[in-house]
């Protein structure tokens, strides 16, 4: 017998500098870009949800209005957290795919003028309240049925060591204020803390398809 090992925790280095990954395939072209932010223990996590929200839920939200209805440039986009997983530090993501005719560049630029805006203007009091309508409206919906309320409660548990964290979740995003939201997004993402991947196609370029650079 012998005392427990400690639980093996291994943090990635801050990230320095953008970094950019460019495929060129005979495949739809497509753009994403992501930024490192902290596990779904940090005391923000919350904030990341309501960014989350704001951008992306549904045809409400930020990127949908900007890329696909107003600008047409985008089948689909979003920003989401958790990517892969929200169990260690992750990447808090927006992709967008495009239309024909149009370029990953054009949907970078669309991204990074909306994120520009969740950086430097207070998200409005609709947005904001909607977050939180939506955090209340999900959470009946996830405990709906008796297959929802044990995947929810032992996720939870599991990941928490409390099933009550489940609703405490809830109680953390009414607690959101916009400062929080534009202090996030200004700390989060900058070009420093930036991985970009891009799918150019080469069917539409004319050009021979080519590995990765």
């Amino acid at each position: 017998a012998a005392p427990r090992p400690e639980p093996l925790r291994i943090s990635e280095p801050p990230q320095r500098a953008e970094r950019v990954v460019i495929l060129r395939e005979s495949a739809q072209p497509y753009y994403i870009e992501g930024y490192h932010r902290p596990d779904s223990r940090h005391p923000d996590d919350a904030v990341y949800d309501a960014i989350s929200d704001i951008m992306s839920s549904g045809r409400t939200s930020r990127l949908y209005r900007a890329l696909v209805r107003d600008k047409k440039i985008a089948a689909g986009a979003s920003g989401f957290s958790q990517f892969p997983g929200d169990k260690y530090p992750h990447l808090f993501a927006f992709f967008a795919v495009s239309t024909p005719g149009h370029t990953p560049e054009e949907l970078r630029d669309a991204i990074r003028a909306e994120i520009e805006r969740i950086k430097s203007e207070d998200v409005t009091d609709e947005e904001l309240q909607m977050v939180k309508t939506r955090a209340r409206a999900n959470l009946i919906r996830r405990l709906g049925d008796n297959s929802g309320l044990a995947f929810q409660l032992g996720s939870y548990q599991a990941r928490y060591g409390d099933w009550r964290e489940l609703f405490r979740s809830v109680e953390r995003i009414e607690k959101v204020t916009k400062a929080d939201i534009r202090r996030i997004a200004q700390k989060t993402f900058v070009p420093e803390n930036r991985t970009v991947g891009i799918l150019e196609s080469t069917r539409l370029a004319g050009a021979a398809p080519s590995g990765g650079m």
